[in-house]
């Protein structure tokens, strides 16, 4: 799964990382994460440089992480750094902090985007990201 990850972006680290808890877990493990999410993130982040990198994390139909711009229509599109992402995988920053002060922006459903930080810690407990 080495394909996920970008040379300058911590994030694709974690989202690497991600991709393999996603890997690992039983079929009903999968079907629980996509029965309980059901929906896709775009996730478009940039680093230090500027550069933006965008994955995809499809939990309404595969359950996977992958590189680009989502094969289906996104529920929302979150747009951070790639610190801010780093800072939200490891649980030392707030989601819904992180969008007040402006840190965080999203496009599409914005409710539906607070279910990513429920993605992350799942996934921080079953490896350590």
């Amino acid at each position: 799964m080495s394909d996920i990850k970008i040379e300058g972006f911590k994030s694709s680290e974690i989202l690497a990382a991600l991709a393999q808890v996603f890997e690992s877990y039983s079929d009903e493990e999968k079907k629980s994460q996509i029965k309980k999410v059901n929906g896709v993130f775009e996730m478009r982040v940039k680093n230090a440089e500027g550069t933006e990198g965008v994955w995809t994390i499809d939990l309404k139909q595969t359950g996977t992480v992958y590189k680009g711009a989502p094969k289906q229509k996104a529920n929302v599109t979150i747009l951070l750094s790639d610190d801010t992402f780093q800072q939200l995988a490891e649980g030392k920053l707030d989601g819904q902090k992180a969008f007040m002060t402006g840190k965080l922006k999203t496009k599409g459903n914005m409710m539906f985007a607070t279910k990513l930080d429920g993605i992350l810690k799942a996934a921080k407990t079953k490896a350590k990201l």
